[in-house]
């Protein structure tokens, strides 16, 4: 039985890609153990098919943050049996290459997303030389991996010359859908993060007739906050809180409008395929996203959403009202989404995960 280590920095409990895929290689026959780090805000672990581990830290934040995990997670992995170690993004590129290296493991890079093309990183000019120099340095090293999406991975071989698979971020397929509940909410879930249009998406809401709930955390937190405030949308903007997975799946299938806002400020946003775009279209909730590469071409195959070119107060509100006050186009997107989700799902999704790792160890 084959002993894969999967390494992260965020925590265990809320990462819905990782935990799918470490639950379907455990089913399947592997032996998983999934690493994140261990700080004052973490959750109390919950059980699973296969094994976690948090490394403690005396930082929780910052550079210290990141070479204090480094180091503990090297030192981690150098002593753990194991036949291969996963490393998620660049964040924990380096330990698992060194360790891998020095014991003879296999190792696989999973790029989540195109890490040195966030917005909150290439717009901070010495923090963008330090990942880029990175990513330059060792992702050439994991000739095995996979991404989100074909035009990461098109780019990575173009710099890079590494042929990564594509293993996106799909729901697990359900078979029965709660029905929409009476409120015509809007939902935006997720992380809170800087370049997801929550700047737009907050004064939108002056000019539409119905209430956003916002579901996660993160480093756009106090900023939101303040939009709030400044623009007096206390009763029509409201902070839900961070949530598991298993707890959003209801609340996303009550939820009229489904928000996905990437800002066009790198190539991590521009080729972006969230999961929270395919959890709207298996829970059948039509949505605002973008006029994307990856959003357009499944958006030209199966019409689940309503896309934007540009991210303003205004094109924000003119596609969320369309949406509240077209019956006949909402009832057509959530419609086609049920053709899409029976394509668009982990069910078929995992296949290709599985034979990667086949593949690895053959």
């Amino acid at each position: 039985m084959k002993h894969i280590i999967f390494t992260v920095t965020n925590d265990l409990n809320f990462d819905q890609r990782m935990l799918r895929i470490c639950n379907s290689l455990a089913v399947n026959g592997y032996t998983v153990t999934f690493v994140g780090a261990e700080t004052g805000k973490s959750s109390t672990l919950l059980p699973g098919n296969f094994q976690k581990k948090r490394i403690r830290l005396v930082y929780t934040s910052g550079p210290w943050f990141y070479m204090e995990y480094n180091l503990r997670l090297f030192f981690y992995l150098l002593f753990r049996k194991c036949d291969c170690i996963c490393c998620i993004d660049l964040d924990t590129i380096m330990p698992v290459h060194f360790a891998a290296m020095l014991r003879g493991r296999k190792k696989v890079y999973d790029a989540h997303e195109y890490f040195s093309q966030q917005k909150e990183i290439i717009s901070r000019p010495q923090v963008h030389r330090v990942w880029h120099w990175i990513e330059r340095t060792f992702l050439p090293k994991f000739k095995n991996g996979y991404t989100v999406s074909q035009s990461i991975a098109d780019e990575f071989y173009r710099l890079y010359a590494v042929r990564y698979a594509v293993i996106r971020n799909l729901p697990v397929f359900k078979d029965h859908i709660p029905a929409h509940g009476g409120e015509k909410f809007i939902l935006y879930q997720g992380a809170v993060n800087e370049a997801r249009g929550l700047e737009s998406l907050v004064p939108a809401m002056k000019e539409v007739n119905a209430q956003l709930h916002i579901y996660g955390d993160g480093n756009y937190m106090a900023q939101t906050k303040e939009l709030i405030a400044s623009h007096g949308l206390q009763d029509k903007v409201i902070l839900k809180g961070k949530f598991l997975p298993e707890e959003l799946n209801n609340i996303t299938a009550s939820a009229y409008i489904g928000i996905n806002l990437v800002e066009n400020n790198g190539l991590n946003q521009y080729y972006s395929l969230a999961n929270k775009f395919f959890d709207y279209i298996l829970y059948r909730v039509p949505q605002v996203t973008m006029n994307f590469p990856e959003y357009a071409a499944i958006n030209n195959k199966y019409e689940v959403a309503l896309l934007i070119d540009e991210i303003s107060p205004g094109s924000v509100a003119g596609a969320i009202n369309e949406l509240l006050n077209n019956d006949t186009l909402h009832e057509r997107l959530a419609f086609n989404c049920i053709a899409a989700a029976a394509e668009l799902n982990w069910n078929n999704e995992e296949k290709k995960l599985l034979n990667f790792y086949k593949a690895i160890f053959e």
